[in-house]
C-alpha cells in the first residue's frame, strides 16, 4: 500500500517526494515503482512552477534538483525515477520489478533507458494532463516520429504488458506516454491502443489520477482544444456530503483506521473518511481503491 501524506500518517521504510500528480510524468513513474509492486512508502507533494519547488526538493535531498526523489530509512537517497526503479528492484527481488530472465531483464532496462531519454517532441507538444482529454490534437511530424518509435517498441509485447501478464517497471516507465496518447487522442494502431487501455484500467494508475485531482490545477497544462470524455473506465457515481459519524456505515477510515470526519454517499449509503482528501480521491474513482471497495461490498 502507498500511504499519501495528508491522507494517512504511517511510518514506512521509504519516503517519496513528487510534484503535482495530474501533471508530473516523472512523478508518476517514480510513484508506480512503489505502488504497482506493493512497496509501502509515505508520499509528500510539492508544486511545479512555484518558488517553493526547489526549496522543497533540496530540503528532502541535498543531492536532488527535481522530482521524484526517494529516501530509505537507512539514510540512502535515490534521485530520479530510473535510480528509484533500479534500487527498488535490487532491494526487493520478491516484488519482481524486473523480468526474471536475463534477456528480458536486459530488454526491460533498454526500454526504460530509451523512454527516460527520448520522445522529446511528444513530451513537449503533449505534456501529461490526466485531468483532461481532448477530442482532436494537432500532431507534428516530430510527434508522429515519436509515435512510430513507440509502436516499434511495443510490437514485441507478449500479453497485456510488455513482458506478458506481469506488470514490470518497464511498463511503469511508459505509463505517462500512455496517458498522453489517451488524453490527446493521438493516432496509434489498435494494438498500441490496447496497451494504452491497459494502463488506463490499471488500479495504481487510476489511484494516481483520482488523487491528483484533489490538488489545485495548473493552467500551464491547459490547451485550447475541444474537450472530450476521459477514455478510461467510467467511475461509479458518488458525491461528497455533510453528515456525521452516526449516519456512516463505518466509524473508522478504510485507509488509516482513524475516526471518520468527512463523508460521501454512494448507492444510498454513507461512508466516512478521516480527512477531505481521503474522501475526495474516493469520490473521483470509488472502485479504484480496494480498501474502499471491500468496505462497500460488506
Amino acid at each position: 500500500m502507498v500511504f499519501f501524506c495528508g491522507d494517512v500518517q504511517i511510518m514506512t521504510a521509504y519516503k517519496l517526494l513528487i510534484a503535482d500528480p495530474s501533471y508530473s510524468s516523472w512523478s508518476l513513474r517514480g510513484w508506480l515503482c512503489f505502488a504497482a509492486f506493493g512497496i509501502p512508502v509515505s508520499v509528500s507533494v510539492t508544486r511545479l512552477y512555484t518558488d517553493n519547488f526547489l526549496t522543497d526538493v533540496t530540503a528532502f535531498s541535498r543531492h536532488a534538483r527535481t522530482v521524484p526523489v526517494a529516501s530509505a530509512n537507512d539514510g540512502s537517497q535515490f534521485t530520479d525515477s530510473l535510480t528509484i526503479a533500479e534500487e527498488l528492484a535490487h532491494r526487493h527481488p520478491e516484488a519482481c520489478l524486473l523480468p526474471s530472465g536475463p534477456q528480458q531483464r536486459a530488454t526491460a532496462r533498454a526500454l526504460m533507458a530509451e523512454m527516460h531519454s527520448s520522445f522529446t517532441s511528444l513530451r513537449a507538444d503533449c505534456p501529461m494532463n490526466t485531468r483532461t482529454a481532448y477530442a482532436k490534437t494537432p500532431v507534428s511530424e516530430a510527434v508522429e516520429a515519436d509515435l512510430r518509435r513507440l509502436e516499434e517498441l511495443w510490437q514485441a509485447r507478449k500479453g497485456t504488458w510488455l513482458f506478458g501478464e506481469h506488470y514490470s517497471v518497464a511498463d511503469a516507465f511508459f505509463a505517462p506516454v500512455a496517458a498522453r496518447i489517451a488524453g490527446y487522442n493521438l493516432p496509434v494502431s489498435e494494438q498500441a491502443r490496447a496497451y494504452v487501455s491497459a494502463h488506463l484500467h490499471h488500479y495504481p494508475f487510476r489511484q494516481f489520477r483520482a488523487w491528483g485531482q484533489t490538488f489545485a490545477s495548473q493552467s500551464f497544462y491547459f490547451r485550447d482544444y475541444a474537450i472530450a470524455k476521459w477514455p478510461g473506465p467510467a467511475p461509479l457515481e458518488a458525491r461528497a456530503i455533510d453528515a456525521d459519524a452516526e449516519e456512516s456505515v463505518n466509524k473508522n477510515c478504510p485507509y488509516s483506521g482513524n475516526p471518520v470526519t468527512d463523508f460521501l454517499e454512494m448507492s444510498g449509503r454513507i461512508y466516512g473518511f478521516c480527512n477531505p482528501r481521503c474522501r475526495d480521491k474516493t469520490v473521483l474513482d470509488p472502485s479504484a481503491w480496494p480498501d474502499f471497495t471491500t468496505l462497500a461490498a460488506a
